[in-house]
């Protein structure tokens, strides 16, 4: 089963006490892609400048992910720079531009409006819906978003949510929509809003499930080397995201199993700047580090 992501493709500037980088890809998209890739095929939908590296464009044909619905438009590339200090639970955002972003509008193919996984990372929730509109009859849809649109366009939002089945959300967006400061009775409230299965990313603390049939929580895997923690959600949700696409079915045996893949594949993000270690990630890597999880936790 292919997923079709709709998200960011971007240029990011990143500082963290252990180096730094300028105009490096990144992206939602971008992120998710390279954990998803490692189960099913990719379709990528996003937009960049004219300013993007042809390089780049190269890399994400050779890691086997379809770009073909990847817009190059007029214009400059999505940025943005942010640092890492103390707190490498937390970016400090320096900088946002959003160049063609702020006037794109998705374009797919036929073949790809009847793929059945959809995944909306983190973008403008009306070009979210934009996508959604031209998708045929979806399997499972996941959306992502962040406080900015909570804040900005909260209505939009939520009658999204309404359509969706499943939310991701880190502790505080989830706090923000909900507003509930307990993260159950959020989950619950969330769950109110339409999808009918909530997922909460907690960055070390782990990940909480939560559906009306089962609530599972999962620690994050103990890692003792973290550079950047840039895109890690995205990746959490590619190797979720990826593995319900492969299995088939959303059943409570395989969303556990998708979890810890998800939980594994957002280790590995950590260990280096933006994509530089999980462009080189393999499904025996992950199987790997899955086994020492394993004796970490009762699964």
């Amino acid at each position: 089963m292919s997923i079709l992501v709709l998200g960011t493709v971007a240029l990011d500037n990143v500082k963290t006490p252990f180096g730094q980088r300028k105009q490096m890809l990144g992206g939602s998209a971008a992120h998710f892609s390279m954990a998803a890739r490692i189960f099913t095929p990719v379709e990528l939908v996003a937009i960049v400048g004219k300013d993007f590296p042809q390089k780049n464009i190269d890399f994400l044909e050779a890691k086997g992910i379809n770009i073909s619905a990847l817009i190059r438009a007029e214009g400059k590339t999505f940025q943005w720079s942010g640092e890492y200090k103390g707190d490498l639970n937390n970016a400090i955002t320096l900088n946002t531009e959003l160049g063609v972003l702020s006037s794109f509008r998705p374009k797919i193919s036929d073949e790809q409006k009847r793929i059945k996984y959809v995944f909306l990372a983190n973008v403008d929730p009306d070009i979210q819906r934009h996508l959604l509109t031209h998708m045929h009859s979806p399997k499972l849809i996941a959306l992502d978003s962040m406080n900015y649109w909570i804040n900005n366009k909260r209505a939009s939002l939520l009658r999204l949510l309404k359509q969706v089945h499943i939310y991701v959300a880190n502790d505080s967006e989830a706090r923000s929509l909900s507003q509930e400061s307990n993260l159950i009775r959020a989950a619950k409230r969330l769950r109110s809003f339409g999808p009918r299965m909530i997922l909460i990313k907690k960055g070390e603390h782990g990940v909480l499930f939560y559906s009306d049939k089962f609530i599972f929580s999962l620690p994050a895997y103990p890692a003792d080397k973290v550079v950047d923690p840039t895109g890690a959600g995205d990746t959490f949700a590619g190797g979720f995201m990826g593995y319900l696409a492969k299995s088939g079915v959303a059943n409570m045996q395989n969303i556990r199993k998708a979890l810890v893949f998800g939980t594994v594949a957002a280790s590995f993000n950590i260990e280096d700047f933006g994509l530089e270690r999980t462009s080189r990630l393999t499904l025996k890597d992950l199987n790997k580090r899955l086994a020492s999880f394993k004796k970490c936790i009762l699964i």
